[in-house]
């Protein structure tokens, strides 16, 4: 199971907030991508947190000065809106790109960028919230509702060709109270290809409490590594403590 640092960007400084709001500054993109490569971190993603009020990606910059010092797959996600974006990222030195908001306004993408750089490519990023009988996916940064059901939405993606998926859970981001364990099972049980799930660590019994109900590809984690409260090398001892496949 994957160990990945989630860096969220706003303005060249590393953001962090509650249920994706209420932002603050923690820290340098490039600083903490390299401190966590050298902890030993399985992957990095880079999301550009305010792309959606600029309709741009502005990290393309960031991704080119990390990707030279930092040797494990990237991701990109915040603002991808078309092959062209994906053509950029890639060129910056990304791996894969990350896509919610354009991928629900315009769903011919995901197909379009799988076919040409292939599925692995292609990571879907749902945002969901509970709502009564399930769960909604958002985009924009978790402000706007898209009216779609979370589980039947991460299926449409694996038929577009998404090759990988990562659910946040817009309730339980940055709360450190526990993941959404019923919602990350329900999509992880309900698709064919890798789950990561973003959202909610705090301490090492939650991801005990994931791994009884179900077994993802990899967590993200942001605020307790960004606030030094655990390391890369603690992670991987709980993760290993709770069962989970080395």
């Amino acid at each position: 199971m994957r160990v990945i640092a989630r860096l969220d960007v706003k303005n060249q400084f590393v953001i962090k907030g509650i249920h994706l709001e209420g932002l603050r500054k923690v820290g340098d993109p490039i600083e903490l991508a390299k401190a966590y490569y050298a902890a030993g971190i399985d992957e990095i993603v880079f999301i550009d947190s305010v792309a959606s009020l600029y309709g741009r990606n502005n990290l393309f910059p960031v991704i080119r000065k990390a990707s030279e010092e930092v040797f494990v797959p990237i991701t990109i996600g915040g603002g991808i809106r078309s092959v062209d974006d994906v053509a950029q990222a890639l060129d910056s030195g990304a791996d894969k790109v990350a896509i919610n908001t354009a991928g629900v306004h315009n769903p011919k993408l995901i197909e379009d960028v799988a076919k040409k750089y292939g599925s692995q490519c292609v990571v879907a990023s749902i945002q969901t919230k509970k709502v009564p009988g399930g769960w909604e996916a958002y985009v924009d940064a978790g402000r706007e509702k898209t009216g779609l059901n979370a589980l039947d939405w991460a299926k449409r993606l694996v038929e577009l060709g998404a090759g990988e998926m990562i659910v946040t859970s817009i309730d339980q981001e940055g709360t450190k109270s526990g993941f959404d364990v019923e919602v990350a099972q329900a999509i992880n049980e309900s698709v064919n290809i890798p789950v990561i799930i973003s959202g909610g660590y705090g301490q090492p019994k939650h991801v005990g409490e994931l791994l009884k109900r179900t077994q993802p590809s990899g967590l993200c984690f942001a605020s307790v590594l960004h606030y030094k409260t655990a390391s890369v090398a603690d992670l991987r001892t709980v993760l290993r403590e709770a069962g989970a496949p080395a």
